[in-house]
């Protein structure tokens, strides 16, 4: 990393410290994970938020390692109702993030799932925006205070920026696509991904800006054909009759079931692949791309893909999910990132003994060279 990277890093492992654990300078460790699905999981008598972060300061019931974090990407899905989300689970939200002792709140950065959206008739992802508040617009509900945050954000709820050094993050929520005359509440779960065109254009803008840094673009979706299961049809699967069922996904016969398992809709065009046609005519224009939004084990290889895949000179990473009972599909587990210079190790935690013993997962761990944004 660059100088002033170093100084970054300085500054930010006051908060660190507690954690009892001193990182080298150059190093930062990133915490990513999604679809913790906070209330699938409360009716069942488990905290899958708040057991995922005792388990990362302090270890797990099961002989799981702590583990030391300096940032955490919350990727989605806090919500696990079908339909729109209510206050008494943003309240169960808030409350399982008071797990954390060794952290501040601030220290995590939330994007919007598909099952976090309001309601069509509602303000455009009020929900979220109380609860998760990334721009801490409702202090008073989230607990969120953007003057504490060691990385500043920068942009709206919908979509923003912060910055560790050379490594720029850039945050993109899903929202509500506003060509359907069926949504969240009236839908269910209407899995296909949304982003509106400004939020592409703001994330085209960035990329083209930002030449020379580590560029990590975070989603709740992946992209087609990138990772496991985010191909056409791959998030469903078909019965005995031949006919589409829910698998991975709900299925809604009006709610894009081909895209079901990644970013469908761009600026109101379904199955648009802006991304990835931007992608492919500007290879290593960024250097990660993370998402979550399908609940798998940490070998599945659905479609042929696994969760960790690597097209266009970009690496992509399905973090999956927290949850252990929102899906039939689901094993608990999350990703921590460290980069060290342009180095980044990636591991697997299993939160639950489940699919294996809970902590690291071996076989699930990679090692890669990030590259800097390339000149476009």
């Amino acid at each position: 990393m660059s100088k002033a990277s170093s100084l970054d890093r300085r500054q930010f492992l006051g908060g660190s410290l507690a954690a009892g654990q001193r990182a080298s300078q150059d190093t930062l460790r990133v915490w990513a994970f999604s679809d913790a699905h906070v209330g699938s999981d409360k009716r069942r008598g488990r905290e899958s938020l708040a057991d995922a972060i005792r388990q990362s300061e302090s270890g797990g019931a099961e002989g799981g390692p702590s583990f030391p974090w300096d940032m955490a990407l919350d990727l989605g899905d806090q919500s696990g109702g079908q339909s729109v989300p209510q206050d008494d689970e943003g309240e169960e939200v808030v409350r399982q993030f008071g797990a954390l002792r060794r952290h501040r709140r601030e220290d995590v950065y939330s994007i919007c799932g598909n099952h976090d959206r309001s309601g069509l008739d509602q303000p455009q992802n009020i929900w979220w925006r109380k609860w998760l508040d990334p721009t801490g617009e409702h202090s008073q509900h989230s607990g969120v205070h953007n003057h504490r945050r060691r990385y500043p954000v920068k942009g709206t709820w919908e979509r923003y920026s912060f910055s560790a050094g050379n490594v720029l993050f850039l945050m993109m929520s899903d929202i509500n696509e506003p060509s359907q005359k069926v949504g969240r509440g009236t839908l269910g779960g209407n899995p296909g991904g949304v982003v509106s065109g400004e939020t592409f254009a703001w994330w085209k803008n960035m990329v083209e800006s930002n030449r020379g840094k580590i560029i990590v673009s975070a989603h709740h979706y992946m992209l087609k054909n990138t990772t496991v299961a985010s191909g056409e049809w791959e998030g469903l699967r078909k019965d005995e009759q031949g006919n589409w069922r829910s698998h991975y996904h709900g299925y809604y016969p009006q709610g894009s079931p081909k895209g079901a398992s990644y970013l469908y809709w761009v600026d109101s065009r379904p199955d648009a692949q802006a991304f990835e046609q931007y992608l492919e005519a500007h290879p290593g224009a960024i250097a990660l791309w993370l998402g979550g939004h399908t609940h798998t084990n940490p070998n599945d290889r659905a479609g042929g893909k696994s969760h960790f895949e690597t097209r266009w000179g970009v690496h992509f990473l399905n973090v999956a999910a927290l949850t252990a009972h929102h899906v039939g599909t689901s094993v608990p587990m999350s990703r921590l990132l460290t980069l060290q210079g342009n180095q980044l190790r990636i591991q697997c935690y299993l939160h639950t003994s489940r699919f294996a013993p809970q902590g690291w997962y071996a076989p699930a761990e990679r090692h890669v060279t990030l590259v800097s944004s390339v000149r476009l």
